[in-house]
């Protein structure tokens, strides 16, 4: 069957126009509404208005124009049913053959920082969707395009035959399902949070998808990289690639976990991560300070690594990095002179993030992490702590240098996989010890990566000391200073041992497991 018929409403109107004169040229005779039909008639293409159509007017503002049977007649109306036929004949309607809708820009409505409720649910589309869905159901007879990407291909096949194939439809069909259904999504997300139900008894998310990656954590996994509709600026999903291989599953991964971590410092800092565990991190006077101490935290774990600064990269700090053999440069800015540099260098990804918000601006968003037969969603953790939030439970006070090196330790340790212990010195990390199955195991490993950086150190765990073993351990080798959450029921156990040996221990009241 030859595409005699169309019906054409689009928000978004690149390329409508090119396309619309197409069809009028093959003699499709063309419906259309509002501020679609204006445009085409402006450009002097033949089109009938939807109330010629409905033998009804547009009214409320246009909210009602298409929600009428003289239109969904013709879209569902199953081609090869006699009684369908039958129907259309004696009411005296006709087949809508293509349909060519894209919706009301709510995403674009709710991105704005002053929309309003009202403006908001203006931009929710009922007759788009409506006929979109009615066109896609039907799809055995009717062509529905929801992207003007789809614009060429549909001509072409119409040029070539008149009509679109089988299975041409099938595929449009599944997008449009896919759009409405990511359509639907946002509004429900953004009524569920304006109603104060962040987790309701659906959870529906919808993601873009960002590219095809050439494979998943291992050669043999299929993979690809999405983006929240949403997302907000200074993270792995809006950060523009300047240069560089495209990124991988485990590039993205390790460079979300980079990110995370640089936002805790408001002060200049640069992070290096390997397998989604911070290497070495550093804070200091410029940038370029904050990355020699990065790099000297661990100079053999830190190759093959991300790493991520919060300041802007400059001929300094590209020369050293150039050094080094690392896999991705993420930054809020790269100075031409830091680019030149590191362009050099064929295969680094250099990621510019634009600004990054420091901790103390950051607001808690919603996690999901797949398992078997479904997902498991929780709050961010952007928990941070003060001086003032901290109770010092051992006899010796920290000195105000041990402070500040327990509170480091505390932004770092969060994102290091439990069970996890950090050691920190002199404004950067000497020992991290991660995954492991007990807490000990993961001290011995943080003392043992140290060496002589371990004396006067400040050691941070991630959890409670389960028994005071961690603490002597420590104290052998000459750390001076803890912070830990507290909670263990022997506490007691921890705070005497650390007494024993001069230790200034204080207790945050919060933990951050990560899994």
């Amino acid at each position: 069957m030859a595409i005699r018929r169309a019906l054409i409403s689009v928000s978004d109107k690149t390329g409508i126009v090119e396309f619309a004169r197409e069809l009028a040229a093959a003699g499709v005779q063309i419906i259309s509404t509002g501020g679609t039909h204006g445009l085409l008639e402006k450009e002097g293409i033949p089109v009938i208005g939807i109330s010629e159509v409905t033998g009804f007017p547009e009214i409320m503002d246009g909210r009602v124009k298409t929600l009428h049977p003289a239109v969904h007649s013709g879209l569902l109306a199953v081609r090869d049913n006699e009684e369908h036929q039958r129907a259309i004949r004696e009411l005296g309607l006709d087949y809508i053959d293509l349909v060519v809708v894209n919706l009301y820009p709510f995403a674009a409505t709710i991105a704005k920082p002053d929309v309003t409720y009202e403006d908001a649910i203006e931009n929710i589309d009922i007759g788009g969707p409506t006929m979109l869905r009615s066109a896609a159901k039907n799809h055995a007879f009717v062509t529905v395009v929801v992207d003007a990407a789809d614009y060429e291909g549909v001509l072409s096949e119409i040029r070539q035959d008149g009509d679109t194939t089988l299975d041409t439809r099938k595929r449009l069909a599944a997008k449009v399902f896919r759009h409405t259904g990511a359509y639907d999504a946002l509004i429900g997300d953004y009524l569920s949070k304006l109603g104060g139900d962040p987790l309701p008894e659906r959870y529906t998310v919808t993601y873009e998808k960002v590219q095809d990656l050439r494979y998943g954590e291992n050669p043999h996994q299929r993979a690809a990289f999405y983006r929240r509709p949403l997302a907000e600026a200074g993270n792995v999903t809006t950060a523009e690639q300047l240069h560089g291989k495209e990124l991988s599953y485990n590039n993205i991964n390790d460079a979300n976990a980079a990110l995370a971590i640089v936002k805790e410092f408001s002060e200049p800092a640069v992070v290096a991560v390997k397998h989604m565990n911070p290497c070495g991190v550093g804070v200091g006077a410029d940038i370029h300070e904050a990355c020699r101490k990065a790099y000297a935290a661990d100079p053999t774990s830190i190759f093959g690594g991300i790493v991520a600064a919060n300041r802007t990269i400059g001929a300094e700090t590209a020369t050293l990095l150039s050094e080094i053999f690392l896999e991705i440069i993420l930054a809020p800015d790269f100075t031409p002179e830091a680019l030149d540099i590191l362009s050099r260098k064929k295969n680094i990804r250099l990621l510019r993030t634009g600004e990054l918000a420091a901790a103390a601006g950051r607001k808690s968003d919603w996690v999901v992490t797949s398992v078997e037969g479904g997902m498991v969603v929780q709050e961010s953790d952007v928990h941070s702590i003060s001086e003032a939030d901290l109770k010092v439970v051992t006899e010796r006070q920290p000195t105000a240098e041990e402070m500040k090196q327990l509170l480091f330790g505390w932004k770092v340790v969060k994102h290091v996989k439990s069970n996890a212990i950090l050691l920190a010195k002199d404004d950067m990390t000497v020992g991290v010890g991660a995954g492991q199955m007990n807490r000990v195991g993961a001290a011995r490993i943080a003392i043992e990566q140290a060496g002589e950086q371990a004396k006067g150190a400040a050691l941070a765990s991630d959890a409670f000391f389960p028994m005071g073993d961690t603490v002597e351990l420590a104290a052998k080798a000459g750390i001076t200073a803890i912070i830990q959450p507290g909670g263990s029921i022997k506490d007691e156990e921890s705070i005497r041992a650390a007494n024993e040996h001069g230790i200034a221990m204080v207790f945050t009241g919060v933990r951050h497991f990560k899994h």
